[in-house]
Parts: C-alpha cells; structure tokens; sequence
C-alpha cells in the first residue's frame, strides 16, 4: 500500500495540469464570469458579428420594404383559392371579350367608319340632354299629372346621376381600352367604367316611360331595343366592358324601384315647381 501510494503521487506530481499555472483549466467556469471573459477578450469579434446582422436586418426591410410597394396583380400567390380562381377567369374572360367586341374603339379600327354613329347613338342615353330635355319639358307642361311624371323623372335621372358617379368614383376601373374621358363625361361625373352609366339611365328611363306613358306596341318595342342599343354601343366604342353594361341594366331597374317607392304626389311636385320658378303663391 505505501508503494502504489508513493507512485501516485509521484504520478500527480509529474501530471502538467496539476502545475499552478494549469490549476484553472480542471476548475469548471460559471456562466457569468464566462460570458464576461468572452468579451472581454473577443470585443472586436462581438462588433463584426453585429455589422452584419445590422446589415442583415437592414437588407431584410428593405425587401419588404419592396414586396409591399409592389402592386397585388404582380404579387403571385401559391395557393389560390377556388373562389378566386374562378372570379380571375371570369374577369379575363370580361376583359377579352370587351375588346374583341370594341370594334369601334378608334378610327382604325375594324369598324371604325361608324364610329360617328355609334357615338351619336351613345349619346342619346347621356345625362346631360336627358336632364335638360325634361326640365325644358316640364316647362311647358300645363296638366297637374304630366308635371308629376316629369318631376319624379327628374328626380329619378338625379338619383342615377349621383349613385353611378359614387359607384366609380369607389371602385374607379378603366375601361377595356385607354380613352380620355369627354367634356360631357366630366359633367355628368361618368370618368371610369364601372358601372356604365348610359346602361343604368336607359334601363331606368325605358322602364319608367313604359310603366306611366301609354305607348303603341311598336313604340315600345322600340323603348327596350333603344335601351338595348345604347348599352351595346358603349361596349362598342371601348368604353366599357360587359360586366360594366350588366350591372349597369341591373342598377336601372334598381332606382325605378327606388323612384317607384318614393313617388312625389302632385301636391308635393307642385310645390317643388313653386320654389324652383320662385313663386310663392302656394304657401299663401
């Protein structure tokens, strides 16, 4: 026994890590004082991890930076679904079939010899003649229920005039083909294409002459194709695509129901034409 433990400490003595300048490597270190002595002693590896991170991070924001800037139909998403899969096609499909029909987009167009006609037959279902063609009507009318139809249809053109203007000026889509809007588009507010407003106010006024006028049959047959017509022609001249004319119909027929549901009694249109020509009379 006083053998092997005389050769074990001559084994320790002769061991390097038992040295007094090896004594710190067999002690474990605390996590603070290492954390302190890395650095303390790798200040200058600290501050280049740091850079590129910095650069790193800066990198990163600007690319997102740059993703959101981007428009939402250049963004491509994987994993459409079908609901907007099915509203994409449909849309292109709108979209390639307005212009396949806008023969009369411009004058070189394959059609583009009619095109004068087919802007005077657009014209016809403006807002401006119609809301001027009735007021200079109810001018002239002298019978209690003719003024009552064309106050309620005064009312009707200025409803429609206001709701359309709105609808674009929300959704603000162009149509099919670039065009500047005209003078008379500017003063009826119809600058974008959704929804076709020549659409809507011949529906509404087609549908409203043939409910409080009694016309022949053949005069009203040729009320709709009129209504029919103007609509087709705005497709036509590359203002509009289809969808635009679709829910533009559909919006007609919406503020005759509206007109219909508020309908101004003679008494109350007579009292409007009283203060519109500034005659008091009524109230005395």
């Amino acid at each position: 026994m006083p053998a092997n433990q005389t050769r074990s400490r001559v084994r320790e003595r002769n061991n390097v890590l038992h040295r007094p300048e090896f004594m710190s490597l067999n002690q474990p270190l605390k996590s603070g004082t290492a954390e302190a002595r890395g650095t303390a002693r790798r200040p200058s590896q600290r501050n280049q991890q740091s850079q590129p991170s910095e650069t790193a991070q800066s990198e990163s924001a600007e690319n997102n930076k740059d993703r959101k800037e981007l428009p939402e139909e250049d963004c491509m998403q994987l994993n459409p679904s079908f609901k907007g899969i099915a509203i994409n096609s449909l849309l292109a499909i709108d979209i390639c079939m307005s212009k396949t029909i806008g023969v009369c987009a411009h004058t070189t167009s394959s059609w583009g010899s009619v095109r004068s006609m087919v802007k005077l037959l657009a014209l016809t279902g403006h807002a401006i003649p119609w809301i001027f063609g009735t007021i200079l009507c109810l001018t002239r009318s002298n019978t209690l229920a003719g003024q009552e139809v064309l106050v309620n249809l005064l009312l009707a053109l200025l409803l429609d005039v206001m709701t359309v203007a709105g609808m674009q000026k929300l959704v603000k889509r162009k149509g099919p083909w670039e065009m500047a809007p005209s003078f008379l588009d500017y003063l009826a507010m119809d600058i974008y294409s959704f929804p076709a407003a020549h659409a809507s106010r011949a529906a509404m006024v087609s549908k409203f002459l043939l409910a409080h006028l009694v016309l022949a049959v053949p005069l009203r047959i040729l009320l709709v194709l009129w209504a029919v017509l103007v609509s087709i022609s705005r497709v036509l001249l590359g203002r509009h695509h289809l969808s635009d004319v679709g829910c533009g119909f559909a919006l007609g027929f919406l503020h005759y129901s509206l007109v219909e549901m508020v309908w101004l009694s003679s008494n109350t249109c007579q009292t409007l034409i009283s203060i519109g020509t500034f005659n008091w009379s009524p109230f005395y």
